[in-house]
């Protein structure tokens, strides 16, 4: 007799207590093995697969795509026993393994999905009849089944939400990727034009009012709003900032690549010339304990970066970035905006952080006043970098300019700290040498 058991929502780390239901891995009736990725959720943190500690055959499932569950209510229940194990070759037992967000086993056969066999080749029984499960009603779905470019989860519910048809979309992104800007313009095309004023009523003076676009503040824009908000509650900031001229690091990062060997990013030396500037300055590298009243400077540097994605702004953390050479950081920033791009980094790589590098360059702009990541105490932050007239030498000429910008919790340290670090960042810029004597 198969014993029926509940999956719940488990604990998915760093104190997250809800998460949404993007896309289910299986449906009702499909035989999962142990670990077996059976729903993609998306928390505050990330987009998270979640595997399952049983192995039987799926008899129901809590909750449509875009359904947001909290921790600890029902994702599926799993019909285990000799039924069962016939089916899934006899692996129906539980993985012994507490889920805390990702995978219970590294074993990857056990994450493949598996298929219950036909009746007809007589090679498993037909599963016992599986209760209906009343949260899975019909309901029109209009995401797609085949190869339609779009990859980010809320311009797939903005598009499920609104009844567009994403397969009749063309996308704006590279390849055709659809971004929310294109279902956004199928909303407005779709509300048709705005009326036209009443010409009767000449002298009214308020225009027609066409219908918006609601948005929840949720997922990852929500947990960004709720972390900026407390940053500037709670955290007396102040910004300086210098113009460097950064020809001879741009020299050096030339040589550097032309020596063969893999590449090195710009990111990658100014998170050098960062590491080695806290090294100098650790009051910087801290938070402060409100409740013990207390700055608690750390010997580590998990350094943030700041990266722009599909589904909005987030910070990976490049762990024990002080241990690193440019090589292995110009390795890890890649890595992780690829994850960032592809929605797949995991909580623990967005969290952790005790200094953020904020490189707003890429945008073309020149400066910023950048909110602190809480609890950090400090953000340095790297504008693009132009040509520009500079006196180098007694003479005027024409060099290549960055502006630095550097944003620190007023609590942890005065100005002279604050512009003491600032200062040797660009002495660092502007003669890479001096970055070698701290080596």
């Amino acid at each position: 007799m198969a014993q029926v058991l509940e999956f719940k929502l488990p604990d998915l780390g760093e104190g997250l207590t809800e998460a949404e239901i993007v896309r289910w891995l299986v449906q009702v009736g499909d035989v999962v093995a142990v670990d077996q990725p059976v729903v993609e959720v998306e928390t505050a943190k990330a987009m998270v697969e979640v595997p399952c500690p049983y192995g039987g055959v799926v008899t129901a499932r809590f909750g449509e795509e875009g359904t947001e569950l909290p921790v600890g209510a029902p994702l599926l229940t799993v019909a285990v026993g000799p039924e069962a194990s016939q089916v899934t070759g006899g692996d129906t037992e539980g993985s012994g393994n507490v889920l805390v967000g990702y995978g219970t086993s590294e074993a990857p056969a056990r994450r493949r999905r598996v298929r219950s066999a036909s009746p007809a080749n007589g090679t498993a029984k037909e599963p016992a009849p599986a209760p209906p499960a009343p949260a899975l009603a019909a309901a029109p779905v209009l995401l797609v089944e085949g190869p339609v470019p779009v990859i980010s989860p809320l311009v797939r519910r903005l598009a499920r939400d609104n009844d567009i048809d994403l397969r009749q979309l063309s996308g704006s992104g590279p390849d055709g990727l659809i971004l929310r800007a294109d279902v956004e313009g199928a909303l407005r095309a779709k509300a048709g034009p705005a009326p036209a004023p009443v010409a009767a009523e000449p002298a009214a003076p308020v225009s027609p009012v066409r219908n918006g676009i609601r948005i929840p503040l949720k997922g990852v824009r929500g947990a960004v709003a709720d972390k900026l908000s407390r940053s500037r509650r709670e955290i007396p900031e102040a910004t300086c900032w210098v113009d460097a001229d950064a020809t001879e690091l741009m020299r050096a990062r030339a040589a550097m690549n032309a020596a063969g060997g893999p590449k090195i990013s710009l990111l990658a030396l100014f998170a050098r010339i960062t590491t080695a500037a806290l090294a100098r300055f650790p009051e910087l590298n801290s938070y402060v304990d409100t409740g013990a009243r207390e700055v608690v400077q750390l010997d580590h540097v998990h350094l943030g970066f700041a990266a722009q994605t599909e589904r909005g702004l987030v910070v990976p953390v490049v762990r024990d970035a002080h241990a690193r050479d440019a090589e292995s950081l110009t390795a890890e920033f890649a890595r992780l905006t690829e994850s960032a791009r592809s929605g797949t980094l995991t909580p623990g790589e967005l969290t952790g952080g005790t200094f953020t590098l904020n490189n707003y360059g890429v945008f073309g702009v020149d400066g910023s006043t950048p909110i602190i990541n809480h609890p950090e105490a400090a953000m340095l932050g790297v504008g693009r970098i132009v040509p520009k007239p500079w006196v180098h030498e007694g003479e005027l000429a024409v060099r290549q300019v960055v502006q630095l910008s550097f944003t620190f919790d007023h609590r942890v340290c005065d100005g002279g700290t604050a512009g003491g670090f600032l200062r040797y960042v660009a002495d660092c810029v502007e003669h890479p040498a001096v970055l070698l004597r701290t080596l």
